[in-house]
């Protein structure tokens, strides 16, 4: 158990980090830091978040675009999603999630190409609704097994003020298929977190609707995963705990899911929530419509699978308990044997993570399950609600951060002395040239699943990998070697 020496040393260490910044940028970040207490039920004001970066600090965040369609909208498999703007924005956001999913690119999947209205001067100066037809059109001659389209608005599109829904409803009309506009553009919000606000409101609105009086055959057993983008097949390693409980899994939101999933989902029993930060709103909408529950679930590690399979079951009758049961003890042999192997090799390793709007908690158990240690957790672009989630996991004294730059990062590692940084692409590089071992934890470093009971052997590979690389020993910073 940490002491409270640890969360002294991490209150100096905050005052001691923001010592650089100019008076009111201080006290805008001190805001952002605080020390963990697993006694305190809510953060309240210790820390604050799901603010605007401040102006002239560097910060990892993405914007509205990227939560519309880099996360919720993009994964939908069967859909095409035009990025209505600039070709840079599209050509991101494309593939580069590893979003897996099954079927043949251009034929019955399109997640990843990249349809793009390609702006150009004379589209700002002109408008470009007309293009924007012109270019849906195209798609229906070249693609036309598409089961639907959806226009993601990027920064210039809300500047000009391009009518997207007008285009939507005529080129609707004219194809015969659902064409959703949203209003994604990147300056709206703080962060991508916006992004996820909108398109769940967007399926709520164009979505969720289209199959009312048109009920498909259900069984007391039907669950939705919903907030799962199949990163590196996470979401088929849950599903398939979940069918072995004995569930039907109707929907995946939205990895490896289709547009006929998402249309019926209101008829499913439960919802089974992952990424609480960019699904809970449509989750808590169809329980407020449809009288669906949700629940937050966690398939990082042994002790958090089981956790969640137990709290699955108790939605249900004894027979799914009793399976939920026969499935844990089925790969008892299999995790103990993985931790025996793995853990001699890990434990005790301090780890700091730095991620999007749920991982930093979600990934704890794992690490736990290795014998390995939190030190200090951060997130991109979570909410307060997101923390006080967070509190619960973490040791006393663990240093707590939102929003951090990438100064406060270095700072951060070079003081806190982590064996293994747990964060995003951006930050990767960096701490690779400090000569700290790093996991980009957003997408598995091309590994992966991370998920289940499949996912937790690689997870437990991958950590010692990189840990316990001789090519570290070989490695000087820059900054340290001798002239």
């Amino acid at each position: 158990m940490m002491t409270n020496a640890t969360g002294e040393r991490n209150l100096a260490l905050i005052q001691e980090v923001l010592e650089v910044f100019p008076e009111t940028a201080r006290k805008e970040r001190r805001k952002h830091m605080m020390v963990s207490d697993p006694e305190m039920e809510s953060v309240g004001k210790c820390i604050i978040s799901n603010r605007k970066s401040q102006p002239g600090v560097m910060t990892v965040r993405g914007c509205a675009y990227a939560g519309s369609k880099g996360v919720v909208f993009g994964p939908i498999k069967d859909m095409a999603h035009i990025s209505h703007g600039p070709v840079g924005c599209g050509q991101y956001s494309r593939a580069g999630r590893r979003n897996y999913y099954t079927g043949v690119s251009g034929v019955d999947s399109f997640g990843t190409l990249n349809f793009t209205s390609d702006f150009q001067e004379r589209d700002i100066v002109f408008g470009g609704d007309k293009k924007l037809s012109k270019l849906i059109e195209e798609m229906e001659l070249l693609f036309p097994l598409t089961k639907g389209i959806t226009i993601q608005s990027e920064c210039p599109v809300g500047l000009i003020g391009d009518d997207i829904s007008a285009v939507a409803n005529t080129s609707s009309k004219a194809l015969d298929k659902p064409v959703i506009p949203v209003r994604c553009e990147g300056f709206r919000g703080v962060s991508q977190s916006l992004g996820h606000h909108i398109a769940n409101d967007v399926v709520r609105d164009w979505i969720l609707n289209n199959r009312e009086g048109q009920p498909f055959e259900t069984t007391p057993y039907d669950v939705a995963i919903i907030g799962d983008y199949n990163i590196g097949g996470d979401a088929w390693a849950s599903r398939i705990l979940l069918e072995e409980m004995g569930l039907r899994v109707v929907a995946q939101w939205s990895g490896d899911g289709t547009l006929v999933e998402m249309e019926n989902t209101p008829f499913v029993k439960l919802n089974l929530v992952h990424c609480y930060r960019s699904m809970n709103y449509i989750a808590r909408h169809m329980e407020e419509k449809h009288q669906i529950p949700w629940m937050e679930y966690n398939f990082f590690g042994p002790t958090k699978i089981a956790e969640s399979l137990r709290k699955i079951a108790d939605q249900f009758d004894d027979t799914i308990r009793a399976n939920a049961e026969a499935v844990i003890a089925r790969y008892e042999g299999q995790m103990a044997a993985i931790i025996a192997k793995y853990r001699p090799r890990l434990e005790g390793r301090k780890v700091l993570l730095y991620m999007g709007g749920l991982r930093p908690r979600h990934v704890i158990g794992a690490y736990e399950d290795l014998g390995m240690e939190i030190i200090a957790a951060g997130y991109e672009f979570a909410h307060n609600d997101d923390y006080d989630r967070t509190l619960p996991d973490l040791k006393e004294g663990t240093l707590l951060f939102d929003d951090a730059s990438s100064y406060e990062l270095e700072a951060f590692v070079k003081a806190l002395k982590p064996d293994l940084i747990g964060s995003g692409i951006k930050e990767k590089y960096i701490f690779q040239k400090m000569g700290v071992p790093f996991r980009q934890m957003h997408s598995w470093d091309y590994s992966g699943p991370y998920h289940g009971y499949d996912g937790f052997a690689i997870f437990a590979r991958d950590m010692d990998m990189t840990l316990n690389n001789p090519a570290w020993n070989e490695l000087t910073a820059p900054w340290l070697k001798s002239a």
